[in-house]
């Protein structure tokens, strides 16, 4: 899941990046100012799918494993949080781009959709890592005297 998450997040980078780099040169070399759907789709290939994906890969890497018993962690639920970020930012971007043509009322619906399927994935994500959210060295270290 690490692995998918970081790959994942480096796919949206390079899409972030392709979308950015399009603005540019359209901006530059026709005079044509990015519209608010597209800056919209440029910002969540970037902060969503890039840092956001990227910041979970490695909290899944960092936070120590699920204690013995721990019945809130499950990786099956990380996978069912992946989907529905992964999937909703990737909708997100295509309808956000498709907007600037088409402004449909299902377009708009399927937008929304994959907004709410971002805050879905991002919740679910974190309810299951809250226990693996402790201080686990930390508690060895300030027995033996170490102040933090």
């Amino acid at each position: 899941m690490v692995r998918r998450f970081i790959k994942t997040a480096i796919g949206f980078l390079f899409i972030g990046l392709a979308i950015g780099g399009w603005l540019l040169v359209r901006r530059e070399f026709a005079g044509d100012v990015a519209s608010s759907y597209e800056t919209s789709a440029h910002t969540h290939a970037l902060f969503v799918g890039f840092v956001m994906m990227m910041i979970l890969g490695v909290a899944l890497w960092l936070f120590p494993r699920p204690a013995q018993g721990d019945v809130r962690y499950s990786p099956a639920a990380i996978n069912v949080a992946y989907w529905f970020l992964t999937l909703g930012t990737a909708g997100r971007i295509g309808g956000e781009l498709a907007r600037v043509q088409w402004s449909g009322p299902m377009l708009r619906i399927g937008i929304v959709a994959c907004g709410a399927a971002q805050i879905i994935g991002i919740s679910i994500f974190f309810l299951t890592m809250w226990t693996r959210i402790r201080a686990l060295g930390s508690q060895t270290r300030e027995r033996q005297g170490e102040r933090f």
